[in-house]
């Protein structure tokens, strides 16, 4: 039952991260100039229309996975690297802000349901989906936030390298042809040593992309979880 409660906790909170994250890539686009967002009906916070059935479903059970990317064309931007850039970052700062707001609820809930009085098992199992939703929400944004600025084609990361590089090198050049195959690799060692290490436990410390999820929740999250306890005096 746990396990199911989580799985179906992670669906939402993968909701919650991921439209958010590209309406705000489709948002600024349009304000630096490109309309191509909101022309192919991207410009909204309706899931629906930014779900990758596959990355959706992959970000759920494994904690990475990916949306459909929103289309942009930079040549419409008023400045070409400018648009760019905060196109780029824009999606990781919604998350980031989602993050801030998913935590406070997520500890709000904690507390209004530690006062009620003794419930059913029912009502239980209800209490414990909604936090561990709002738990993961908080979590799954931080991880996009560090995941998505990976420098790899086609996460953000690579669009800011774009946008601070002068001209196209050889490191770019790399990281654009193979950062996609690089980024599956990564995603499948993370998601196999997952599943052995619920067998054989040292296998956790060759999760790469543990690594990655590790440093998004402890170090990027501390500064929201700080904020909110003393803001609320816990």
């Amino acid at each position: 039952m746990d396990r199911i409660i989580y799985y179906l906790a992670s669906l939402v909170a993968v909701i919650l991260v991921f439209s958010p994250h590209e309406f705000a890539h489709a948002y600024v686009a349009y304000k630096n100039g490109d309309p191509t967002a909101k022309f192919n009906g991207r410009m909204t916070l309706n899931p629906l229309k930014h779900l990758d059935p596959a990355g959706f479903v992959l970000c759920a059970v494994a904690g990475f996975g990916w949306a459909k990317p929103v289309p942009i064309n930079p040549s419409n931007f008023h400045n070409y690297k400018k648009g760019l850039f905060l196109t780029a970052v824009a999606g990781v700062i919604a998350n980031y802000i989602v993050a801030f707001i998913a935590y406070l609820i997520y500890v709000l809930l904690l507390k209004a349901f530690s006062m009620m009085p003794l419930n059913t098992q029912f009502t239980l199992v209800i209490e414990d989906f909604i936090v561990t939703a709002f738990y993961l929400t908080f979590a799954y944004s931080l991880y996009s936030v560090v995941f998505n600025l990976l420098p790899l084609n086609p996460l953000d990361g690579f669009r800011v390298v774009e946008a601070l590089s002068r001209e196209v090198n050889p490191v770019q050049r790399f990281l654009r042809d193979y950062g996609q195959m690089i980024l599956i690799l990564l995603i499948a060692e993370s998601f196999i040593c997952s599943i052995v290490a619920e067998y054989y436990a040292p296998a956790q410390y060759f999760n790469i992309l543990g690594y990655v999820g590790w440093f998004a929740r402890e170090i990027l999250g501390y500064p929201i979880q700080a904020a909110w306890n003393w803001i609320l005096k816990l």
